[in-house]
């Protein structure tokens, strides 16, 4: 964050770009976002199906983020069922289980992705080996994280009672890094303030 206020401290008698900044994303922090984007259906991330759907579901939820040999740590409750609906009930497969994903985060469209991902649980059968692999394809190819957004919210952030105003012109992900307790985002961007 320093390097960022040092940014926005150089850029604010000038409009040139500022190369390079490292924003420290806290995994709390990082925590909340994945939660207003990716967990938006009351805390859920549906997989499969719809909350409506009793027989053909599947959703994650009570994400908790952190860091495991150099990688992103996610670990996760996950729910499902495939099944038929017979005379009012389901018949089928379905299961509830903790897992554990561990990925390389990397930059995926100006957002983070994620790469080498590999997805652990406590116990084994069938169908979790069917989740595991399932969501490894999904996490590999599907979730991503904007934070340009959150970027935008925070470096536009009007102070009260300030004479300037701060407009991001441009926001470029560069690079990625785990380390103990937080992402670092190896960001461009320019700062326009007038």
């Amino acid at each position: 964050m320093r390097a960022l206020a040092a940014c926005f401290l150089l850029s604010f008698p000038a409009t040139g770009p500022c190369r390079a900044a490292e924003i420290e994303l806290r995994f709390d922090t990082l925590e909340r976002i994945v939660s207003e984007q990716v967990f938006t259906q009351d805390g859920r991330k549906y997989v499969r199906g719809t909350p409506s759907a009793r027989c053909q579901f599947a959703y994650l939820e009570k994400p908790r983020i952190g860091e495991a040999n150099g990688l992103l740590r996610v670990q996760a409750r996950f729910s499902g069922r495939s099944a038929l609906g017979v005379l009012g009930g389901c018949v089928g497969l379905g299961d509830s289980f903790d897992l554990t994903m561990a990925a390389s985060p990397v930059v995926r469209n100006g957002a983070i992705g994620f790469k080498d991902i590999n997805i652990t649980t406590a116990k084994d059968s069938f169908y979790i080996r069917r989740v595991r692999a399932s969501l490894t394809q999904a996490f590999a190819k599907d979730v991503k994280l904007d934070v340009k957004d959150q970027a935008t919210k925070i470096l536009e952030q009007t102070r009260e009672g300030a004479s300037y105003k701060a407009e991001l012109a441009s926001f470029v992900l560069n690079e990625i890094h785990v380390k103990p307790g937080a992402l670092v985002l190896v960001v461009d961007f320019h700062l326009v303030v007038r």
